[in-house]
């Protein structure tokens, strides 16, 4: 399957679907409109990422071997498809080998990798070798924290195939549970009378169960405790992250954890620093997460390597060649391995979507997503290398990656270009207009307060009658203390709260259909069912008359005042539209289903 096009039958059919609920009558929005939506307004160029190849680190045998690890160990953790099959021997990526090194130091310590990069072993590995050398069934030896329950859950999974696979039932070597408000109170209460060596929980339950005294039983069983991981630790920020960190050091003392190691996953390193700047800032919020030391030298960072050969990539005769590759209409990318990664686009594909060095140090990064297309995208820079069309470029951009997913390593049997294509699309937004006539007012779709550079002119947003597609400001009116004007601000469709000093509503202009001033032409767009018949004549039904079209002159400022432009005012909710006539019961509250906005 190609991907792109792919993505491109999807953003087609989602358009088509958004685009059909988007009625818009003055011409001018409705190009604005138009012209963004092809540029992409709700979904913009997708962003392409290589998956990265780690570098290789030690067998779990080679641990054995060296009684780092105990022999049990080599038969838990193999490659294990079946539940009955002894499994391929596991090999770990060199980051994994390094936090299994370093929980063997007896010190706190992170690893901070990407995904997909096995970041669970890191802990899982020296976890329960310590259950098999102290022995199962002595208590609660270990409990990871997870920030929400499907990581938890997603977890359990691979543990079951660890240490569980290729044992005889009921004689797996360690044992572990979930704890979670996900189980039934049956397996709550057995997990309770029975705790297990490896605790799974979330920082929410692990909270409850130090308070609550029916569960007293897990904490007894956790005296001594000697390991305590929290997954991804880039997600406890601000007050949750104060919430967590109290809840590490109460979780210390109700179980006089006194030798407790802590251990810490996390996002990729990111950031303008240098390496060895972000490990120390990295072990400092570690740090007071843990309320014990954690050192700069024990954050391990992901190890990366390279598929393609390194070159300088601005060299004369590399760029002849790349240049000449491009430009190759004809040209059928290789899919065997050697010739695919000498490949010169191969190697630019992989420095601009996959690795790069990071300027300090020279250390391989992964670099950030990009797109193909677009100013900032990948053939626009490749079309200033090599001087072809930015067409050309996105075309043999997107061939190279397609031919790198067949294309297989003959080591590790993976893709050597395994792709993610990140396609975000957008809820959309209001339209924003200032209060000007219809040939001239200020458009946007990007929400802001002000004209930009003219803070005179507020922006409103504009919502549109499903019906006709006439445009309305939708506000708030509130009087100025100091002027004690009225004024009209902005207002989202959905809010409808109203008061003595506030209430929401829409503005009307339309030059080609304005809203009458004689009472005969009023009577004549008002819905039958605000008339009533007095002696022959129509008039206004006397409940109707707060809800008519208030005449308001309103300047670019959105106060009220007599030098103003004129508009027509009507409360909130939606009775009528002033355009096309058509009409809402008065049980219909809600304006969702009567106006719409660009989404």
């Amino acid at each position: 399957m190609n991907v792109f096009d792919f993505r491109n039958r999807l953003v087609d059919d989602y358009a088509s679907y958004i685009k059909s609920f988007i009625q818009i009558q003055d011409k001018r929005i409705n190009d604005y409109v138009e012209e963004n939506l092809e540029s992409g307004l709700l979904w913009p160029d997708p962003l392409i990422q290589l998956n990265q190849s780690f570098e290789s680190g030690d067998w779990i045998d080679d641990f054995v071997k060296k009684g780092t690890l105990h022999e049990v160990c080599g038969r838990i953790f193999r490659i294990k498809q079946e539940a009955q099959g002894e499994g391929k021997p596991l090999r770990l990526h060199r980051h994994q080998a390094d936090a299994i090194n370093a929980a063997k130091t007896g010190n706190n310590y992170v690893l901070t990798t990407g995904t997909g990069s096995g970041k669970s072993l890191a802990h899982i590995v020296p976890i329960v070798d310590h259950v098999i050398r102290r022995g199962s069934g002595k208590g609660i030896q270990a409990i990871i924290i997870y920030p929400m329950n499907a990581l938890c859950n997603s977890q359990f999974g691979e543990l079951e195939k660890f240490i569980k696979y290729g044992f005889p039932k009921g004689q797996a070597p360690a044992s572990f549970a979930k704890y979670t408000d996900q189980e039934g109170e049956e397996i709550r209460q057995e997990i309770i009378a029975k705790p297990p060596d490896i605790l799974l929980t979330n920082y929410v339950m692990m909270e409850l169960i130090l308070t609550r005294p029916h569960e007293k039983n897990i904490v007894q069983a956790a005296q001594g405790l000697r390991f305590l991981v929290l997954d991804e630790l880039h997600t406890y920020r601000g007050r949750q992250g104060a919430d967590v960190a109290l809840l590490v050091r109460r979780l210390r003392n109700a179980c006089d954890a006194k030798n407790l190691q802590c251990v810490g996953t996390s996002a990729t390193l990111a950031g303008p620093e240098a390496y060895d700047t972000q490990r120390e800032e990295i072990a400092q919020v570690a740090t007071k997460l843990f309320g014990d030391v954690v050192k700069p030298k024990m954050v391990i960072g992901e190890t990366l390597k390279k598929a393609t050969p390194e070159v300088d990539l601005k060299d004369p005769t590399f760029l002849r060649k790349l240049r000449e590759r491009v430009a190759d209409t004809s040209y059928i990318p290789p899919i065997e391995y050697q010739n695919f990664i000498n490949d010169s686009l191969s190697i630019w594909i992989e420095n601009t979507f996959g690795i790069t060095n990071e300027k300090q140090s020279g250390r391989l990064i992964r670099t950030k997503p990009k797109s193909i297309t677009g100013p900032d995208g990948a053939a626009k820079e490749l079309n200033k290398l090599v001087g072809i069309t930015e067409e050309r470029c996105a075309q043999a951009i997107q061939g190279g990656l397609l031919a790198g997913y067949p294309c297989t390593d003959p080591d590790t049997g993976f893709p050597v270009f395994a792709f993610r294509l990140h396609q975000f699309i957008s809820r959309g937004n209001n339209v924003f207009a200032s209060l000007e006539p219809e040939e001239s007012r200020f458009i946007t779709v990007y929400g802001q307060q002000f004209v930009p550079g003219d803070r005179t002119r507020v922006l409103l947003p504009v919502v549109f009658c499903r019906e006709c597609g006439q445009e309305y400001y939708s506000v708030r009116v509130e009087k100025d203390p100091e002027t004690k004007r009225r004024k009209y601000t902005p207002r989202d469709l959905s809010d409808r709260y109203q008061s003595d000093e506030s209430e929401a509503g829409f503005l009307y202009n339309n030059s080609n259909n304005p809203w009458p001033e004689q009472e005969e032409e009023i009577l004549s767009r008002l819905p039958v069912d605000w008339l009533d018949e007095n002696r022959g004549a129509l008039r206004c039904r006397r409940n109707r008359l707060p809800d008519l079209p208030q005449k308001v002159s309103i300047g670019t400022d959105g106060a009220e005042t007599s030098a103003g432009d004129s508009y027509h005012y009507i409360k909130a909710p939606f009775r009528f539209c002033l355009n096309c006539g058509v009409s809402y019961g008065a049980r219909q509250l809600s304006d969702i289903g009567k106006m719409t906005k660009v989404q």
